[in-house]
């Protein structure tokens, strides 16, 4: 018999058997494509030594693969992270690639100073950003990378005619936003004079924190309580005038700051007090008019600016206005000796006593409260 497919045929006449055979077909075809699949090939003596070197290679592989995934979601202090990493199998195709982690130098601020060996920028090392003792500092960490980014392509040595990689830079000829840079000092500076930056008044007229802080430097002229008004003055011209009046808090003689009643960073009153209130505010230095007082001076207890100007007035005191015009702009002359004075009153004519002197302080010399019993009004 010769064989032909999965049919053998007989050398018997048609007849009956070749009908059988031929209806038999699928069944042994079937039959025959099982046996095909359960027959277990027998695995070459060779190929037991190389599958145990792949599993080896696969295995040692594996904690590498974790370092470099590792290494790749790391990121600097106020720089971008890479937060997701895709890893692929030792034997599949590279065809996906692996986001690379920043590049930081390898020296930090040393490869920085070889062309930055400017004294302005030199001074850092002076500062308390540069206390590598402190860990709360970038010099205890990434140094200038900290806060201007992974430098390793920026101080790189590159060919003539070849451009230099830009680095993240500050201040006003800066191309990043001011919310970039605020960013990046408020990734440390996060106490609680700093939490309320972002809706203040400040953040709202769209400074920056360079615009009033200079980094580089051994003293930051707004720390300053001598150097500090001159800063708030290139915004604040109305305030720097009325410091120059002949009655003015002691700012332009260096004795106190902007800072001494402002809270420049935030505060929920309008003004950006330290204190909850103007008169709080005011009696962190004059204690003696916080009272309580047997006998009140209504205006006084409500609010400090009804009769002074706090910065700086042309009158005495810091008055909004002299007495007894002040005065009488509350209380009525009927029944009383003072009255309103016209240019008769003026030196030339009749000298007043109420103008040459202290007008209605002359008895009335508890303006702000009395705890005499009998200081009704304030005389003693």
């Amino acid at each position: 018999m010769e064989p032909r497919g999965l049919v053998w045929h007989s050398l018997e006449p048609r007849g009956e058997t070749m009908l059988t055979t031929r209806l038999q077909e699928p069944a042994r075809r079937l039959a025959f494509l099982l046996v095909l699949c359960s027959i277990q090939l027998a695995e070459p003596v060779w190929a037991a030594p190389l599958r145990d070197q792949m599993a080896s290679a696969a295995s040692a592989a594996a904690p590498a693969a974790s370092t470099v995934v590792s290494a790749a979601t790391s990121s600097a202090p106020g720089m971008t992270s890479v937060t997701q990493a895709t890893t692929t199998p030792v034997n599949a195709p590279a065809t996906t690639s692996v986001a690379e982690a920043p590049a930081y130098t390898p020296r930090g601020a040393d490869t920085c100073i070889r062309c930055h060996d400017d004294p302005k920028v030199l001074s850092i090392f002076k500062t308390r950003h540069a206390v590598q003792a402190d860990a709360r500092t970038p010099f205890a960490h990434l140094q200038c990378e900290a806060c201007h980014g992974a430098g390793a392509n920026h101080g790189a040595h590159l060919h003539p005619g070849e451009p230099r990689p830009p680095i993240p830079r500050f201040g006003k000829d800066s191309p990043a936003t001011v919310a970039e840079g605020n960013a990046v000092c408020l990734s440390c500076h996060q106490d609680s004079e700093h939490v309320g930056w972002q809706g203040s008044v400040h953040d709202r007229e769209g400074l920056s924190c360079t615009s009033c802080h200079q980094i580089h430097p051994e003293h930051d002229p707004v720390m300053a309580v001598s150097s500090q008004p001159d800063v708030c003055y290139q915004c604040h011209q109305k305030e720097r005038a009325d410091f120059q009046k002949t009655s003015a808090h002691p700012v332009y003689y260096g004795n106190m700051d902007c800072s001494s009643c402002h809270s420049v960073h935030d505060s929920l009153t309008p003004a950006l007090l330290n204190a909850q209130t103007l008169n709080d505010t005011c009696f962190t230095c004059h204690a003696e008019k916080r009272g309580p007082f047997l006998w009140e001076h209504a205006p006084a207890a409500e609010d400090c600016s009804n009769c002074h100007v706090p910065h700086g007035s042309v009158n005495p005191a810091l008055l909004t206005s002299r007495p007894p015009l002040l005065c009488q702009s509350c209380h009525a002359t009927q029944d009383h000796p003072s009255f309103a004075f016209t240019s008769g009153g003026l030196p030339g004519r009749a000298p007043n006593g109420f103008l040459l002197e202290q007008s209605c302080m002359n008895c009335h010399s508890q303006v702000h409260g009395s705890n005499d019993p009998s200081g009704a009004v304030l005389n003693r």
